[in-house]
């Protein structure tokens, strides 16, 4: 019996041969479908801007690493309690870092890893975007500059901790659950 990946019961659509062959391609490199794009497959449309923003954000042109991205992802959504974001975006800080216990703590307290200054601005920047968005001031933005990033590295963290914040809350409000195979991933 295959586990329901969010708490509604929303058919998924008649899904075109893009999306099938983009399934595909996530089977193929990840060895398996992420449950968040299956509980998209309700409405092609939305699925579609959802994909193309994460695609984006995570896996486009940016003066942040992959690895920093997920970092991000990883940092907000500890903030935010999302079961799912924290099991997939764990397991792959795990894997791009190729170190198992800096993903767990990254997990449970980004606070306590080995991290670089750069990194450690970047994440104290992203959670107070989380935490208190209506406090954010352009000190906290010299705060990147002296750390290293330019005004489209900025950008780009406040995209990515907004994008999870937005995720994290979906995920949250309708239970979606994590592949099973994301515990195991990079260990």
């Amino acid at each position: 019996m295959t586990a329901k990946v969010t708490a509604l019961d929303l058919p998924q659509s008649e899904l075109s041969d893009g999306t099938r062959a983009y399934f595909a391609k996530c089977e193929e490199k990840l060895g398996l479908v992420p449950n968040v794009l299956l509980a998209y497959a309700f409405d092609e449309k939305k699925l579609r801007a959802f994909t193309d923003t994460y695609n984006d954000l995570m896996l486009g042109e940016s003066g942040l690493s992959k690895l920093e991205r997920e970092m991000i992802a990883v940092a907000v959504s500890s903030i935010n309690h999302c079961y799912y974001c924290l099991t997939a975006h764990g397991a792959a800080v795990r894997q791009l870092s190729g170190d198992p216990e800096l993903g767990e703590m990254m997990v449970m307290n980004w606070r306590v890893a080995d991290l670089s200054e750069r990194q450690r601005a970047m994440l104290e920047f992203a959670v107070k975007l989380t935490e208190t968005p209506a406090k954010m001031v352009e000190a906290d933005r010299e705060a990147l500059r002296k750390a290293g990033f330019s005004e489209r590295d900025i950008w780009d963290i406040a995209s990515t901790a907004a994008f999870f914040n937005m995720s994290n809350r979906l995920a949250s409000a309708v239970d979606m659950r994590p592949n099973a195979e994301y515990h195991t991933m990079a260990r």
